[in-house]
């Protein structure tokens, strides 16, 4: 039996951290939630067997998108990691090799769609007609 996608979510907006969670968790994929990258990290040491980190760049508490994406490549070499912010990219610091950039505002779908392609790329963890990350008609 495959096991669900795992994925930790870092958001320090509660409202936003809440409903990427639960879309998430719809979508069947077990979710771990931090509120910032300090808990992010924390959560990678002690239990450190994610598939996807997916956070803001701008972080509060003194450690960035960026500075997780480091972590995770030093501590979870197999994960897949996305990072989002609502400047451009090239307004930004350069990222990490191998991260994954979301543009914001992004809709769900896209998001969606993002987690797919980027759990395809690390080899494909689930059945063939089994993606957790399909989007139905009606999310959004």
């Amino acid at each position: 039996m495959l096991r669900r996608p795992r994925v930790l979510l870092v958001e320090d907006q509660l409202d936003l951290r809440d409903l990427i969670g639960n879309a998430l968790a719809d979508h069947g994929v077990d979710v771990v939630l931090a509120e910032d990258g300090r808990c992010a990290e924390e959560l990678i040491r002690l239990h450190g067997d994610f598939d996807v980190v997916f956070s803001d760049i701008e972080m509060p508490n003194g450690v960035s998108g960026i500075e997780l994406a480091e972590t995770v490549a030093r501590y979870l070499p197999q994960a897949q990691v996305i990072l989002a912010s609502g400047y451009a990219r090239s307004q930004l610091p350069p990222l990490p090799e191998g991260v994954t950039f979301l543009s914001k505002p992004y809709r769900l779908k896209q998001l969606m769609a993002l987690f797919n392609a980027v759990t395809r790329a690390e080899g494909g963890r689930n059945a063939p007609g089994t993606d957790p990350f399909v989007s139905t008609p009606d999310s959004a």
